[in-house]
């Protein structure tokens, strides 16, 4: 199926399985999707099935959107807390389309509690009550994890009864769109590959071709897969400990119940310690949209540069204390009973200076592939609970070692050049995620393969052939459809969703679109003529942040509509906020009770001058602050409260 009858399905408002092999163009074709609904104004919420895919998506995780958390089961009375908490119905029951990409990825049981919570809290027995769903990925991706002993049968989400309940119409897209064609004479391109190895049926010849690659001369710039962690961090310590130079290392701080900050570091690719040379081959392991980097983006670490502070920042409390990534990073759900716990584990992410602080510490410079240089300055990962409050966070430089990856954690890049061991394959589906993240034969050395190695799942080949059909009759039967008719049923469920079909209003959503692309264009070039300025510290970005908050919109609609991150938008407007002291944002000022608790309680801290009290900027702690309040309030409201009590 092309990507443009599968925008036409999408459109009918029908619940879609958007499927294909990789790059086939599934994220390209929702994002086509999301801004068609955004542009109507119709409800869309945005999920992928990790933190690391809601990434991509600009979106945050499933669990915590439904409020579902790490459960496996949920009671009546689960079910009955979960609708009396307002912020979390409202949001359930606002939505027309909910979107869950990396579907694979998802268990079946959640899968079936997203389904129940919704019928619950939208008080409709309709599958997912009502609204459309739209799930997306490929089930030869690796599976999602599970209990000991759970089959792939027990996991995969096709199996659940909300999949059977959804009634999905399968969109299977056929175009490639990564992969290039290098075949000669009739020989066998990486694609056909790829196909053959989906099908089950891979000939002599694929096997040859992939063999044949061990002598080639692959880039420099390659990457290194390897399907255990022992392998790869042989290689990159081995790797590092040739370099010359300085060392510098990179400490990560965390706050939270210490198995909180454990599940949250299985989403990050970094390290507690990272330790770093110049001349070390590193890979963002975030998005940020404002650097102009993402997840998987390579590069090489060619110094460390002080990084500038403007007069303000010494008085930016929300630099160092209030950084609330409340939706729109990596995301993960948990219950009510673990927000009281919480545990200051780690010292704030510096470069090592022998113990001394700095008012200006260094950070490091990386030279992407493209050539293009960027300074990694400490990103923040948190866990949230379905009401948007941070249960836990982690901070660090978002950098790690990448002369070698894991197969595993390669899922979802795209690469130019990698060297690849399959020789220890351990799970079906390994070397095809392996080798679907490369373009072409052209980039690929491999190393080795076992009998495992172009394996997959029985059960997810019996379902992708069986996608395979019911997609070619989708196409068929909605090719049928006259374009006045389809138009038709296009507007029909845009206005059944609360949109609206006026041209005008869609018209002046595109020339924002348009404005922003350009802004955008306008920033990287500036940062590449500014020797590489940090984006956030643009006078520009402050600015578009300021006219929303002017509209007195919320945080949260703040980062929606300019698609950040929450914690950047937290930044903007502590930086505005110690700009113009009378910066209009009095509607996101806590009500007074909280005002005068967390005021009474950064006093006392203050007046108490207990030197582990603070940071190395003379800020104080948030944990300080916390206990002092005898965790009565939450750390994302003590956050916010600090933007308007700290000078």
């Amino acid at each position: 199926m092309r990507q443009s009858s599968a925008l036409n399905i999408l459109k009918t408002g029908k619940n879609v399985f958007l499927t294909g092999s990789a790059g086939s163009g599934k994220t390209y074709t929702l994002n086509q999707y999301i801004h068609y609904l955004r542009a109507r104004r119709v409800p869309v919420a945005v999920t992928a099935s990790t933190g690391i895919a809601a990434t991509h998506m600009n979106g945050i995780t499933i669990h915590s959107w439904s409020g579902i958390g790490i459960k496996d089961e949920l009671t009546e009375r689960d079910l009955s807390n979960l609708a009396r908490k307002q912020f979390l119905a409202d949001r359930l029951k606002d939505t027309a389309v909910l979107i869950i990409d990396e579907i694979s990825m998802l268990h079946a049981k959640q899968l079936n509690l997203v389904n129940q919570v919704l019928k619950h809290v939208r008080k409709n027995d309709n599958p997912f009550g009502g609204i459309q769903v739209v799930v997306a990925g490929d089930f030869f991706q690796l599976p999602p994890i599970g209990s000991k002993g759970e089959s792939n049968r027990d996991k995969f989400a096709f199996m659940s009864e909300a999949w059977l309940d959804a009634g999905f119409r399968i969109c299977y897209l056929s175009e490639q769109h990564r992969q290039k064609s290098e075949a000669a004479d009739g020989g066998l391109d990486l694609d056909d590959i790829l196909n053959q190895i989906r099908r089950q049926d891979v000939s002599f010849e694929a096997i040859a071709a992939l063999e044949n690659t061990f002598d080639q001369n692959v880039d420099i710039k390659r990457t290194r897969l390897y399907t255990h962690n022992l392998n790869v961090n042989k290689i990159n310590d081995k790797e590092l400990a040739a370099l010359e130079g300085e060392t510098r290392r990179f400490e990560a701080s965390s706050v939270g119940e210490s198995k909180l900050v454990d599940t949250l570091k299985k989403t990050v690719r970094t390290q507690d310690e990272l330790i770093l040379k110049v001349g070390a081959k590193v890979m963002f392991i975030k998005n940020n949209n404002e650097l102009g980097v993402s997840n998987g983006t390579m590069g090489e670490l060619i110094g460390f540069a002080a990084v500038k502070v403007d007069d303000s920042k010494a008085k930016d409390k929300a630099k160092s204390d209030a950084k609330a990534d409340m939706a729109e990073d990596d995301t993960i759900a948990i219950d009510d009973e673990d927000s009281s716990k919480t545990a200051d584990k780690a010292k704030k992410a510096k470069a090592n200076t022998k113990g001394k602080s700095s008012a200006a510490p260094k950070m490091p410079v990386v030279r992407l592939n493209s050539g293009r240089e960027v300074i990694a300055e400490p990103e923040e990962w948190i866990i949230e609970d379905e009401t948007g409050d941070v249960l836990a966070s982690y901070e660090q430089v978002p950098l790690c070692l990448a002369w070698a990856i894991t197969i595993h954690k390669s899922q979802g890049m795209t690469l130019d050049a990698a060297e690849i061991d399959l020789s220890r394959t351990f799970e079906l589906g390994q070397g095809y995620v392996a080798l679907s993240r490369l373009k072409s034969l052209e980039g690929l050395k491999l190393l080795g393969m076992n009998t495992m190695s172009l394996q997959l799942d029985p059960l997810a080949r019996g379902a992708d052939k069986r996608f395979l059909e019911l997609s070619s009759e989708a196409d068929a039967n909605y090719a049928m459809l006259d374009e006045k008719s389809l138009q038709q049923s296009h507007d029909k469920f845009v206005l059944k969703s609360g949109g609206t079909t006026s041209q005008a209003v869609i018209e002046a959503y595109a020339k924002l679109q348009k404005r922003r692309r350009e802004q955008d264009k306008a920033q990287q070039n500036k940062k590449q003529k500014l020797g590489n300025q940090v984006a956030d510290k643009s006078e520009a970005t402050l600015l578009a942040t300021k006219a929303l908050l002017e509209e007195s919109l919320s945080i949260i609609e703040i980062a929606q509509t300019r698609e950040l991150a929450q914690s950047t938008i937290m930044r903007h407007i502590s930086k505005l906020k110690a700009q113009d002291p009378s910066l209009a944002c009095d509607h996101l000022r806590p009500d007074d009770e909280v005002m005068t608790a967390v005021g009474n309680a950064y006093v006392a801290i203050k007046v108490a001058n207990n030197p582990n009290d603070f940071n190395d900027d003379g800020s104080i702690k948030l944990k300080p602050i916390y206990e002092q309040l005898k965790q009565t309030i939450d750390y994302n409201t003590i956050r916010l409260a600090l933007i308007f009590i700290t000078p």
